[in-house]
């Protein structure tokens, strides 16, 4: 079976867990992978089994039914699943955002009432920003909230919400304050509750998004009209008032390590299947692995992974440190990525005619690998990030002209 990503975690419950993980990936997920993408079915039997493995709540802390696992061994975790099929990790990737956002800063209620049942997978969530007209300017969004006794109502749109059916709580960033300049000042986070599957219930209706790729996992629109929730699911509670763009965004760290990890995973499945392939298909009377042009792809489609995985570990790390990581985020999401399209390309070509086939999984890897380049924030935004926070570091560590001698 395969065998997993080249350098293999550094800490012995690291190893553990990935081993576990990796297992579940070689003698469940792909062997049923390509059936669930094809008839894009949302696998039930596979996440089931991840409940089992306790991966629900492996980042959610001990004190509340969670395994109490860093960001580092999750960041691993979610590069073998997408090593067998990037959709699962999606399956994780907002619940986990969300339960972090929570256990960080929810209220006492809160976090006693949501994450025990986060843990066990027996409430899931997604998470939701993205608007028709607001992707990457997140300030743009329009959906509001405004109170209305102990209930605040909620109108507008949200696109693209991974987890948006089958998820009992949406992590939702909305304007309370409309008037707000900044924009963001007005936004709050809100925890709502709905029931799990149901496409149509009072003030909101649930639509299924068609895709590319990604399949099994579902995206959804979310269409709020006069959707009531509780006071009591604004995050942080009264204090979260107007603070939620900012949680949204230490939120997105998260999501972008996740994402680095879903390229490597990606990149990994099809170096590994490149290697098979190589190995197998002869030309000219000799294995296709025997040509120095199929050589030099693996060489630099390896390198790159190996590169893409230590730009991961480094930002899930300083994560775990509690540190700012934006910048080291950007830069794993942006590589990582890039190195996962690049590499689906490249499985495509070495096995060239084959690769075009469904039969074979680099299809579907190279159908699975351009949303990483646009979800999290798009590539191209990374960039502008990254060099921004590149600049405010210099500044931030320039003596200035006198001390310079200048």
């Amino acid at each position: 079976m395969g065998g997993g990503l080249i350098v293999h975690a550094q800490t012995q419950e690291q190893r553990e867990i990935v081993a576990l993980v990796r297992e579940f990936v070689d003698r469940e997920v792909i062997p049923q992978a390509s059936a669930f993408d094809h008839d894009d079915v949302f696998p039930e039997p596979l996440v089931e089994r991840m409940r089992e493995l306790g991966l629900f709540g492996i980042t959610i802390p001990e004190e509340h039914g969670g395994l109490g696992l860093d960001v580092t061994t999750y960041a691993l975790v979610q590069a073998e699943l997408s090593r067998g099929w990037m959709s699962l990790s999606g399956v994780l990737n907002t619940h986990l955002i969300t339960a972090r956002m929570i256990a960080t800063r929810g209220t006492g209620e809160q976090r006693q009432r949501l994450l025990p049942r986060m843990a066990t997978g027996e409430w899931r969530a997604a998470y939701s920003m993205t608007e028709p007209h607001a992707g990457s300017d997140v300030q743009a969004i329009r959906t509001t909230a405004r109170r209305d006794g102990d209930d605040w109502v909620i109108d507008g749109q949200k696109m693209w919400v991974t987890n948006g059916l089958r998820s009992s709580l949406v992590c939702l960033l909305v304007r309370t304050d409309p008037e707000a300049d900044p924009p963001h000042r007005g936004m709050t986070a809100f925890v709502v509750e709905k029931p799990a599957g149901a496409a149509d219930v009072p003030g909101l209706t649930i639509a299924k998004l068609e895709k590319l790729g990604y399949k099994g996992v579902e995206s959804t629109e979310l269409a709020f009209d006069g959707f009531r929730t509780p006071a009591s699911s604004v995050l942080g509670g009264e204090e979260g008032l107007g603070r939620g763009f900012a949680w949204f965004m230490e939120g997105i760290e998260l999501g972008r390590i996740n994402v680095a990890a879903r390229g490597v995973g990606i990149a990994t499945a099809a170096l590994e299947a490149s290697l098979r392939y190589a190995r197998e298909r002869e030309t000219f009377g000799k294995p296709i692995a025997a040509h120095q042009a199929i050589q030099m792809k693996l060489a630099d489609m390896a390198t790159r992974i190996e590169a893409a995985r230590m730009l991961m570990l480094s930002a899930a790390a300083k994560k775990d440190r509690g540190e700012r990581v934006d910048l080291e985020a950007g830069m794993a999401k942006l590589f990582a990525t890039e190195t996962a399209q690049e590499a689906a390309l490249e499985a495509m070509r070495i096995h060239g005619g084959y690769g075009y086939s469904p039969e074979f999984v680099v299809e579907r890897l190279y159908r699975d690998a351009p949303v990483l380049v646009i979800g999290e924030g798009t590539n191209e935004i990374q960039r502008l990030l990254i060099a921004r926070r590149l600049l405010e570091r210099a500044e931030e560590s320039d003596p200035g002209p006198e001390a310079r001698g200048r």
